[in-house]
């Protein structure tokens, strides 16, 4: 099942949910279990200490502590003022196993550490709006400066959860153990970076309430493998997708070479790359035309011509927006899509604010922040700072749906917001772009709907540079990646299997 994605809100009202059912405290029972079996598991000796703030964060930290003691091991507990009634009656409950609760500050944690092996982080949650006051930011320093291993419940003390920047100091975690869902901080760098590992506890809540509440999901491999096209056995280059590559220009040929041979690599039966430059031959496979040709080729109506789906953009130059918008009002033949807009990905100097509210539910918008920057008219940081409500943003505004690169991708649809998983540093290289616009355009000309298509396109991709890296590490270009896709595309087909199984 995908993991479910909150917001505070989210948490809020999955927590008033649980009130109504008389089940919240059961959930905090399972929260504080999960983070005591994650610090068992993590850090098997040694003395665990445990800081537990006054709200319902420092009441899962308390339950843990609980459970850490009943498992044997040696704990101890620093906690503030108590604000919630759930964590005051946890308090209580630790004080009748025999376990003892200093005052929580900078001192005591500096003191305590000395003899500690882990750190426990229950100080604030997903309520807290920074900045921290002048005793937290303290605390927050000691924590930091202990130089032990922290182990953060639901995300490090210090973080908004709503924004991936980094709002202030911060608790730098080893493992973040986080609560019903995931958050925007714990996905997105730089703040994913202060979470270090991060685990979704199984809070054993009633099946499908924590994604009710969700604003997006990330959904696993096996999702996606049950989304991929299968051949039939009869197939051929007819049936297997016919692709368009518009791009190239004087100097840029290369990037429209590069998504021709993410298309072939993906599956297409028969890609063209339309190119105002003379394109290297990367593949002989590929069918060379001059794009000067496009307006009389998207006019010819017999079937032998007519694109599956057309990928514009990759190096196009200053004729991309006429370009773009001449693909994006072609109207398909395709008995199965009468009188709508042929499948298309829109790539590179495709994405421009003039095309506003010109996509169909067969396009997909490919930006990486600086594109999306120009396309919602803001600053890059605006982007980066939150990238899911950018990418809602971008969906709104373009329409049909939008991959927002990044590690890890967005994929924005009319119907939600879904995180993609993987992938590896060294594919921060040029090229890598155009090479999954290929590919999504071959998942679009081999009959997957936008969404699906955008959302395969992303997941082969990240897996792909997840081989090649394996392979070279940093060193990674975007053809050692095209290069893995047939790898890539078994091993996300094969859990399907292993699920099924």
């Amino acid at each position: 099942m995908a993991d479910p994605v909150l917001s505070p809100a989210g948490v809020r009202a999955l927590d008033a949910r649980l009130l109504g059912a008389g089940l919240l405290e059961l959930a905090m029972e399972e929260a504080g279990r999960a983070v005591a079996d994650a610090v068992h598991d993590a850090f098997p000796a040694g003395r665990v200490l445990l800081l537990a703030g006054g709200g319902a964060n420092g009441g899962d930290a308390l339950v843990a502590a609980r459970h850490l003691a009943a498992l044997g091991k040696d704990v101890r507990v620093l906690a503030a003022p108590v604000r919630h009634p759930l964590t005051r009656a946890n308090r209580k409950r630790l004080g009748a196993v025999g376990v003892r609760i200093a005052a929580l500050n900078a001192a005591a944690v500096a003191r305590e550490s000395r003899a500690a092996a882990v750190m426990v982080d229950g100080l604030l949650g997903t309520g807290f709006t920074p900045p921290l006051r002048p005793a937290l930011s303290e605390i927050v320093a000691a924590v930091n400066a202990s130089g032990l291993p922290v182990v953060a419940i639901d995300l490090p003390s210090g973080l908004d959860a709503t924004r991936a920047d980094l709002p202030g100091e911060t608790v730098q975690a080893a493992l973040t153990v986080t609560l019903s869902g995931l958050k925007t901080a714990l996905l997105f760098g730089p703040a994913a970076h202060r979470a270090g590992e991060v685990r979704l506890a199984d809070l054993r809540l009633p099946p499908g309430w924590a994604q009710a509440q969700a604003f997006a999901t990330r959904p696993t491999r096996a999702d996606v493998a049950r989304l991929l096209p299968v051949r039939s056995a009869d197939a051929h280059k007819g049936t297997a997708g016919r692709v368009w590559v518009v791009g190239g220009h004087p100097g840029t040929a290369g990037a429209a070479a590069l998504a021709g041979v993410g298309a072939l690599r993906a599956g297409s039966g028969l890609v063209t790359v339309y190119s105002a430059a003379e394109v290297p031959l990367v593949m002989p496979e590929l069918m060379i035309r001059r794009h000067e040709d496009l307006a009389a080729a998207l006019a010819e109506a017999a079937s032998h011509s007519r694109p599956d789906a057309v990928c514009i953009g990759m190096g196009l130059g200053p004729d991309a927006p006429a370009l773009a918008r001449m693909v994006l009002a072609w109207k398909g033949m395709e008995s199965s899509r009468p009188g709508r807009g042929v499948p298309c990905v829109l790539d590179a100097d495709a994405l421009q604010p003039e095309l506003t509210g010109l996509g169909h539910d067969g396009c997909v918008w490919t930006p990486h922040p600086g594109e999306a920057a120009r396309m919602l008219e803001c600053s890059v940081a605006e982007i980066t700072r939150d990238p899911l409500e950018a990418a809602r943003a971008l969906q709104t505004r373009y329409g049909g749906s939008v991959i927002l690169k990044g590690g890890p991708s967005i994929v924005a649809h009319p119907g939600g917001l879904w995180v993609s998983r993987g992938g590896h540093p060294g594919m921060g290289s040029a090229g890598m772009g155009d090479t999954l616009a290929g590919i999504v355009a071959a998942l679009l000309g081999q009959g997957l709907a936008a969404p699906d298509a955008a959302l395969c396109g992303v997941t082969l991709h990240a897996r792909a540079g997840e081989r090649a890296g394996a392979r070279h590490g940093y060193g990674l270009s975007a053809s050692d990646v095209s290069a893995e896709l047939g790898a890539a595309w078994l091993d996300v087909a094969a859990q399907q299997l292993a699920h099924s199984s």
